[in-house]
Order: C-alpha cells, then sequence, then structure tokens
C-alpha cells in the first residue's frame, strides 16, 4: 500500500513564499515514480500544477519562474517550492505519484494512481 501525506500549506501575503512537502511511504519509492502536484478550487476541475518525470519537469505557465518542484530520494519526499504567491495561486494542493511515463508525461489527474489528501493553500491580496 502507497501513502501520500501532504503539508506546509497555510495562509500567506501575496508576494510571499511557501514550500509543500509529501511524504510518500509503503513500497513505492520516489526515485522510481513520476511524482506530481496538482491543485483545485471549488467547483473547478484538478489541474496539473507541475510533474516531475524521470529527469524532466514540467510546470504550468501560471507557475513557470516562480515555482519548482523536486524530490530527496533518500526521504522518500517531494517538494514543491512556491515563490512570488498570489490570490490565484489559492487552492487545495495534491501531491500524486504514478509509475514512470514511458515517453511524455500525461498531464490528466486521472493518469496518477496514488494521491494524498490536499493541503489547503491561501494567499491574501
Amino acid at each position: 500500500q502507497v501513502q501520500l501525506e501532504e503539508s506546509g500549506g497555510a495562509l500567506v501575503q501575496a508576494g510571499g513564499s511557501l514550500r509543500l512537502s509529501c511524504a510518500v511511504s509503503g513500497r513505492t519509492r520516489v526515485a522510481n515514480y513520476a511524482v506530481a502536484w496538482f491543485r483545485q478550487t471549488p467547483g473547478k476541475e484538478r489541474e496539473y500544477v507541475t510533474i516531475h518525470n524521470r529527469n524532466e519537469r514540467y510546470y504550468t505557465d501560471s507557475v513557470k519562474g516562480r515555482f519548482t518542484i523536486s524530490r530527496d530520494v533518500v526521504k522518500n519526499m517531494v517538494y514543491l517550492q512556491m515563490n512570488s504567491l498570489t490570490p490565484e495561486d489559492t487552492a487545495v494542493y495534491y501531491c500524486a505519484a504514478t509509475p514512470f511515463f514511458s515517453g511524455i508525461a500525461d498531464l490528466r489527474a486521472t493518469s496518477y494512481r496514488y494521491w494524498g489528501q490536499g493541503t489547503q493553500v491561501t494567499v491574501s491580496s
């Protein structure tokens, strides 16, 4: 069984920074899986924020240059460093993992096998 648990969500002012963490436990090693962060706001579909598949990283346009995904293979952790936050970044953020994609990473939430419970990020103006 694989468990993902996010932490680090908080209320922050616009322009501020946060680092989200995702602890991965069970038989999954983050070194062998594609890992991703998605986010969701009420009434909207879950959207991808960033994906780390093998040696490639993908970012949705709205976070490029501000967010960075990383993983610690020793601690089996995934991180999302978020800088220059704006109110539009307010959402519940989810960590996800799935076996490596053989080609280009799939950006659809339905393609990810394992999920955390989410952590709330609120950015005030």
